[in-house]
């Protein structure tokens, strides 16, 4: 995200901006991962394929002992993403998408699309069951939310973040309507907000890498 906490510019048409390095980190983030979870719009604006990064990365995996890709989860509750989205070109792993009931009408549509269509809520998503399915089926035990705010924010909320990977780059967006790391929702009072602890922090160059975890994740890798 940019200094002032944005991570495109107001009319979205700046979604990628960060360094070589940042982009780097974001590909070894994914070897670490079973699955990776993104919002449609984000797909659709960035163009993702939420690949593994390429033959380093694909043998990093493998080593790890994980599958040669990740399993991609996509976040749509309305089921409205585009067939056309550069995601659908590239089958290498399994597709989920996760829709509310919402998406009724687009359902069918959906299922030529992905692998996999799952309805997880009525209104909106439920992740906390999204995530039990998830770990049940494929057996998803490192998911990784690569955005957008929205997601991130319903993530958060539902209390299911874990760890927190930031790239601060030295750029001022600036615009009431640019989005930020954490939209939807948020929380109303500051008593209820999510409290992380800063673990790492390194600088390279003009930007600063961060790695927050919470304190619940703290305490459960204290125990173990």
């Amino acid at each position: 995200m940019t200094a002032d906490g944005k991570i495109a510019t107001a009319n979205r048409a700046v979604t990628s901006f960060g360094s070589a390095r940042d982009l780097q980190q974001l590909y070894q983030l994914r070897t670490t991962a079973d699955a990776i979870i993104c919002g449609a719009r984000t797909i659709e604006q960035s163009h993702a394929t939420l690949g593994n990064g390429g033959e380093p990365f694909r043998r990093s995996r493998l080593r790890a002992g994980r599958s040669e890709n990740p399993l991609r989860v996509v976040v749509s509750g309305s089921g409205s993403i585009s067939p056309s989205a550069e995601l659908w070109s590239h089958r290498f792993s399994p597709i989920v998408v996760l829709t509310s009931g919402k998406a009724k009408p687009r359902r069918h549509r959906l299922e030529t699309l992905a692998e996999h269509v799952w309805t997880c809520g009525t209104e909106a998503i439920d992740f906390p069951e999204a995530l039990i399915r998830l770990r049940s089926e494929f057996g998803v035990q490192r998911l990784l939310s690569e955005g957008g705010g929205e997601l991130n924010d319903a993530l958060i909320r539902a209390h299911l973040v874990d760890e927190l990977h930031l790239t601060i780059c030295p750029l001022l967006f600036g615009g009431r309507s640019a989005p930020t790391l954490a939209e939807g929702t948020g929380f109303p009072h500051l008593a209820d907000a999510a409290q992380f602890v800063l673990k790492s922090h390194r600088q390279v160059g003009g930007e600063v890498f961060l790695v927050y975890q919470t304190a619940a994740y703290l305490s459960e890798a204290e125990k173990r």
